[in-house]
């Protein structure tokens, strides 16, 4: 069978992870790389070279890229406000597209990228890390199936030395990160809680320190969600300590999972922790991005989480800025898949 033509968007420190992720499917190849700095393209050349990876072509340009290379997909590992338009550029070129988290970083945004994926009739999946394991997929069918009982709360945290660590990079441009620390590692909880609930937001309170920063640094954020969970989401960009924990409150159990990674995972019920029967792994999104292209399996994320992120993204920094809550204009539940 012939193996699926992959691209890179943008060469920076995820972009190995990914190129390492589409080297080892055996139904997919890396064959072009693009970043408009020749100096990350040639580092990440000099890391393939390292890995012992076939040589993929490199572009200073994605519109050349994408007219000369044939692909099938690509990664698109960009600076978040880049995204909006990277995906368009991808789709109308005839790509399949795995989005680096966040998918875009405005809910108007969002909305109008899920209509050009169902007009292109290709697949957007967006790598929220924790979508895409064991134990979030066992968490989510859970509260499908009622298996704890309804519902009720969500809280989790989110420790990292992010505010010394992006000193100089984009990551605090505002201009090309969209926000701080809770758009950027801060996705991966809040996603985890979207991604789980599925439910859009009905109102948010959110509290943001800069911490001398241009961008938000630490956030304390208060939801109340449509379906009537209520959550709180603690998220520090300023402790050397990293870490991350959540936890799902039921009427007839919890679940405390870790929402960073989706590295563990401990249930209980009637008062007892368990073991859990876990669904297999799909190792990562560029994997599941494979699998649902050639049919054998669907998409752990589609634009609709994109969209109730954004949603949910506008709302804290409204919240933030005015010090009132919010009650986002949510149109998320009728979006089309």
């Amino acid at each position: 069978m012939k193996k699926l033509r992959f691209g890179i968007l943008g060469c920076g420190g995820m972009a190995r992870h990914h190129a390492i992720k589409i080297n080892e499917n055996p139904d997919a190849e890396l064959v072009a790389v693009c970043d408009v700095n020749e100096q990350i393209t040639g580092a990440f050349s000099d890391f393939v070279v390292g890995k012992q990876f076939p040589m993929p072509a490199a572009y200073a340009d994605a519109a050349t890229m994408y007219r000369e290379a044939g692909l099938d997909a690509v990664a698109i590992v960009t600076p978040h406000t880049l995204h909006f338009q990277h995906a368009v550029q991808a789709l109308e070129a005839g790509c399949h597209v795995m989005m680096e988290k966040p998918m875009v970083t405005a809910s108007a945004d969002a909305y109008q990228l899920a209509e050009k994926v169902r007009e292109s009739g290709r697949i957007l999946v967006v790598g929220f890390i924790t979508s895409f394991t064991p134990v979030f997929q066992y968490l989510r069918d859970s509260i499908r199936a009622g298996t704890f009982g309804k519902l009720q709360m969500v809280n989790g945290y989110l420790s990292q030395g992010w505010l010394k660590g992006t000193v100089g990079l984009w990551r605090q441009n505002p201009k090309l990160s969209g926000g701080g620390q809770a758009y950027d590692s801060g996705a991966h909880i809040l996603n985890s809680m979207m991604w789980s609930v599925e439910s859009p937001v009905a109102e948010v309170f959110a509290l943001i320190d800069h911490c001398a920063a241009p961008v938000d640094i630490n956030s304390v954020i208060s939801v109340r969600f449509q379906n009537n969970v209520m959550a709180s989401i603690c998220i520090s960009g300023d402790c050397p300590s990293a870490g991350s924990h959540m936890v799902f409150i039921f009427d007839g159990g919890r679940v405390e999972i870790d929402g960073w990674g989706g590295a563990w995972i401990k249930p209980f019920k009637d008062g007892k922790e368990f073991e859990p029967q876990l669904p297999a792994d799909m190792d990562g999104p560029v994997n599941n991005l494979v699998d649902s292209i050639l049919g054998r399996a669907e998409p752990a994320t589609i634009p609709l989480n994109g969209i109730l992120h954004s949603e949910l993204m506008d709302a804290i920094y409204e919240s933030a800025k005015t010090g009132l809550p919010v009650s986002p204009k949510a149109q998320a539940a009728g979006a089309a898949r």
